[in-house]
């Protein structure tokens, strides 16, 4: 499962590539409209900000607006940044890796590779998931809700 912070931050960004003008957007809109608590959501705009997402305003018109544009933003990247590794187990994750205590052989061990193509699988549809991609699939799924 993914945190409440990857979420959260997923669903800002969301709201955020809705707003093709990047005129700033307050917190308190964010918050409101994607059902987040506002201090919560404060620091995670925050770290979005400092990993080169966001831009911030402040004073009268200020808010938090996209740097890069949705196409440029995947979803691997955000759940990295909230969550560190994708991989379920620690002996297939890249960034992260970490040899498992019980494993006997890692190379030969079926339980490993099991996971590593489940790594690898989720990594390749998170990266091939754009915000603006999100932002179609969204438009589809209200259609079909009609």
């Amino acid at each position: 499962m993914i945190t409440k912070k990857s979420k959260y931050a997923i669903k800002a960004l969301l709201f955020l590539s809705r707003h093709e003008h990047r005129k700033p957007v307050l917190i308190e809109e964010i918050a409101r409209a994607e059902r987040i608590p506002k201090k919560f959501l404060e620091a995670i705009l925050l770290d979005l900000r400092k990993a080169g997402y966001l831009g911030s305003k402040k004073g009268k018109g200020g808010g938090y607006y996209l740097i890069k544009t949705p196409s440029q933003i995947h979803m691997a990247e955000i759940m990295r940044l909230f969550d560190g590794a994708i991989a379920l187990v620690p002996c297939v994750a890249h960034r992260y890796y970490e040899p498992c205590e019980e494993c006997v052989d890692e190379i030969t061990c079926p339980i490993r590779e099991v996971f590593r193509i489940i790594r690898e699988q989720t990594v390749a549809i998170l990266k091939d998931n754009t915000f603006a991609e999100l932002l179609e699939k969204e438009k589809k799924l209200k259609r079909y809700r009609k």
